[in-house]
C-alpha cells in the first residue's frame, strides 16, 4: 500500500507532537547547529525541525514532496513569525549546488528514503565540516502500556504495517553515513513522557503511517472507533503519559566527494 502523509495533513498538524525543546537545546549546545547557518531539512513535513531551526536563527530550506504538508508548514511558519524556503520534491530527485549548506537534518524520515543515495547527496550538498543530523522522536511500546495496546489495534486493522515494536534506536543509520564518507559519528538519546488527551492520541494515530496515511476513510473511521473504545476501557485517565524516545545521529562531512 502506498503511504501518503498528505492524506493525514489535518490530523498531522493538530495532533502529532513535534520534536521537544530539549532536542533543539541539545543540538545548539553541542555545536551541531548554530545561528546563522544555512540549513536544509529533508522530509520536512509540517516543519517541526525546520521551524525550530529558523526560530533559532538559521536560514532554512524545507524539502518535502507532499504539497498538503508543506501548506500546513507554511501556515505554522507564519504563525511563528519565521520564513522557511520550501522546495517540493522527493529527496532523491532534488537538485542543490555542491557545498550549499552547513547543516542537513532528517527528522523522523530517514527510513523513507533511498538511504545510500540520500547519504551521498547530503555529503555533496554539505560544505566541508558541515553536519548531517538524523533524528527520531518515537513512541515506545512497553509491556502493557498505551503504545503497545495501540500498536496491537493497528496491526489488527492493517496486518501489513511493519513500523511496530520499535526501540527508538537506529544503529543501521550509522553504517549508511559511514559508507558515504562521513566522519566523527556521534549518537545520543533521552526519554520523556508526552501528554496526550484521548482525542489527541486518536488524532495522532490517525496521522500515522499505519492508519491515515494508507487506509481508506471507512477503515480509518472504523479503527478510530476501536481505539476510542480501547482507551475508555484500558486507559481511562487523562491526560495519557505516552513514553517517547529522542534519538539522534550527527556526522561531519570531511570534504566534497570526487
Amino acid at each position: 500500500m502506498a503511504i501518503d502523509f498528505g492524506r493525514t495533513a489535518d490530523d498531522y498538524v493538530r495532533h502529532r507532537a513535534g520534536f521537544p525543546e530539549a532536542f533543539f537545546e541539545r543540538i545548539f549546545q553541542d555545536g551541531t547547529a548554530r545561528a546563522g547557518q544555512q540549513a536544509l531539512d529533508l522530509g520536512s513535513g509540517t516543519g517541526t525541525v525546520a521551524r525550530g531551526l529558523a526560530l533559532r536563527g538559521c536560514t532554512v530550506t524545507a524539502l518535502d514532496h507532499s504539497a498538503p504538508l508543506l501548506a500546513q508548514a507554511a501556515e505554522l511558519d507564519r504563525a511563528a513569525g519565521v520564513q522557511v524556503k520550501q522546495v517540493r520534491a522527493r529527496v532523491e530527485n532534488a537538485d542543490f549546488p555542491p557545498a550549499s549548506f552547513d547543516l542537513v537534518t532528517a527528522g523522523q524520515c530517514w527510513h523513507w528514503f533511498e538511504r545510500a543515495r540520500t547519504a551521498a547527496l547530503v555529503r555533496r550538498w554539505l560544505r566541508p565540516g558541515g553536519h548531517l543530523l538524523i533524528a527520531h522522536f518515537d513512541w515506545l511500546p512497553l509491556n502493557g502500556n498505551i503504545v503497545q495496546d495501540t500498536e496491537r489495534l493497528i496491526l489488527a486493522c492493517n496486518p501489513g504495517w511493519t513500523l511496530h515494536s520499535g526501540s527508538g534506536l537506529y544503529p543501521a543509520w550509522l553504517k549508511d553515513v559511514a559508507e558515504a564518507g562521513f566522519t566523527d559519528l556521534r549518537t545520543w538519546s533521552f526519554d520523556l513522557d508526552i501528554p496526550y488527551s484521548h482525542e489527541a492520541w486518536r488524532g495522532r494515530i490517525r496521522a500515522s503511517a499505519g492508519i491515515g496515511a494508507v487506509l481508506d476513510a471507512a477503515k480509518v473511521k472504523h479503527f478510530d472507533g476501536e481505539l476510542a473504545a480501547m482507551l475508555a476501557s484500558r486507559h481511562p485517565h487523562e491526560p495519557l503519559a505516552v513514553p517517547h524516545r529522542v534519538w539522534a545521529l550527527s556526522a561531519v562531512a570531511p570534504g566534497l566527494p570526487d
